[in-house]
């Protein structure tokens, strides 16, 4: 088996194992965060994908989708779902901020080694920073969507 289907391995099972981490008391919400990602993701995923931003010569579902089954419907939603549940609604404005950056920072590192060394996602026209920019900013609307769909309730599920 290739590099890249061990990664995709890895990286499937790893994030079944995050998921193990979520409160009961916060499975809705996080369910919540992973379905609106998805469907913000899914339809990002394919524009990029369409324009010719990005590539993913080595994917599951290669003869369905261009785009990447993995990331972008199952992985980033998972993450954007354990990003809400943990996030610090208590704390100062910056450490919200420093929540978003080091979460961008987190998917973005492995990103930039990934398209540097294997073939599961190649850079056409697209920069790590678009990524990360990009993260930041389906973070937010993840996040705005959570607070506003769970309006008044988000404190009592602590």
């Amino acid at each position: 088996m290739k590099l890249e289907w061990w990664i995709l391995l890895a990286v499937w099972v790893l994030t079944l194992g995050l998921l193990l981490i979520i409160p009961k008391n916060k499975i809705r919400l996080a369910v919540t965060a992973f379905l609106f990602t998805q469907a913000i993701t899914w339809i990002l995923g394919l524009i990029v994908v369409e324009y010719g931003l990005i590539t993913y010569p080595v994917r599951l579902f290669a003869d369905v989708n261009r785009a990447s089954f993995t990331y972008e419907f199952f992985v980033y939603p998972a993450v954007a779902g354990i990003f809400n549940v943990f996030y610090p609604y208590t704390q100062s404005m910056f450490i919200k901020f420093l929540y978003f950056a080091s979460y961008c920072t987190a998917l973005t590192v492995p990103e930039i080694f990934i398209e540097k060394y294997t073939d599961l996602i190649e850079y056409l026209h697209w920069t790590w920073y678009c990524t990360w920019i990009s993260l930041f900013l389906t973070f937010m609307v993840t996040r705005g969507f959570s607070v506003w769909f769970y309006r008044g309730i988000l404190k009592e599920m602590d």
